[in-house]
């Protein structure tokens, strides 16, 4: 296969860079500089003082729930939009990219309705773990599903059909010969989910009930800093989130780069 290369003039270049630097790296670099305000060891004990760590742990552990939740769930629906037809197929598709255009504090708004002290479906997750979870998985299920669905789209059904030819029923199929296929995908749309569940503020803010050490996410715990005026506490707070958000996407990205090679090198 012949691979099409262009050149960038330096214009172009420029431009890109002085973009990137005025919307990401100089806040960045701003938030860094603030969170060291006090020295290392005043971001160091900003971000081990106990309701910090607590918050992290809770924001770690449910998002980590979230991203497998969403794997499963994602990769199922992507699998039905893709391979079966049924009556409004197209507003379910459509419904799935609900998410990115929805206010998140419309979706806490109407979590808390339906969920919280006056449910009328006599479900309550106010101010419980569960709570979060459901409003993150809200949040993050279209990363899975559009991370999936163009791979399954584009994947060999001769291979499928072959298989089950051969006798293998629709799980070993899926197992053996859909899976490794959709992996890079599946495991890129979980990454994208967790670490967008890691920042998430408005859909969390109405349902989680911000409970420190129980519902208290990390983003609420950094607003908590602001609002009684530690801006430093909330800085470093904020570079240790961004930090580990940074790292999950990293990782990912070089998942993406060593698959692309394996690819580019397959006979």
């Amino acid at each position: 296969m012949t691979r099409v290369t262009g050149t960038v003039g330096p214009l172009s270049i420029a431009v890109t860079v002085l973009w990137l630097s005025l919307i990401v790296l100089l806040p960045l670099a701003a938030l860094t500089v603030t969170s060291f305000d006090e020295g290392v060891s005043g971001f160091w004990d900003a971000v081990t003082a106990p309701a910090a760590v607590a918050s992290l742990k809770v924001t770690i552990l449910v998002s980590a729930i979230v991203a497998v939740v969403n794997v499963v769930m994602g990769t199922l629906i992507a699998w039905v939009l893709v391979r079966d037809e049924f009556p409004g197929k197209r507003i379910v598709n459509a419904l799935i990219d609900l998410p990115f255009a929805l206010p998140t504090i419309v979706a806490s708004i109407v979590l808390l309705s339906l969920y919280g002290p006056m449910s009328p479906i006599d479900v309550h997750l106010y101010a419980t773990r569960p709570g979060l979870i459901v409003a993150l998985a809200f949040v993050t299920l279209p990363f899975v599903v559009r991370s999936v669905q163009p791979v399954l789209i584009e994947t060999d059904r001769e291979v499928e059909e072959a298989a089950a030819s051969l006798g293998a029923d629709n799980w070993t199929t899926f197992r053996s010969v859909v899976l490794p296929a959709l992996a890079p995908s599946i495991l890129s749309g979980g990454g994208l989910a967790f670490a967008r569940a890691l920042g998430e503020y408005g859909s969390v803010v109405l349902i989680g009930g911000n409970i420190p050490k129980l519902t208290q996410m990390t983003p609420q715990y950094i607003q908590q800093q602001i609002e009684i005026d530690r801006p430093i506490n909330a800085a470093a707070v904020s570079v240790s989130l961004l930090a580990i958000s940074f790292l999950v996407l990293l990782v990912l990205r070089l998942f993406a780069e060593r698959g692309q090679r394996k690819e580019e090198h397959a006979p």
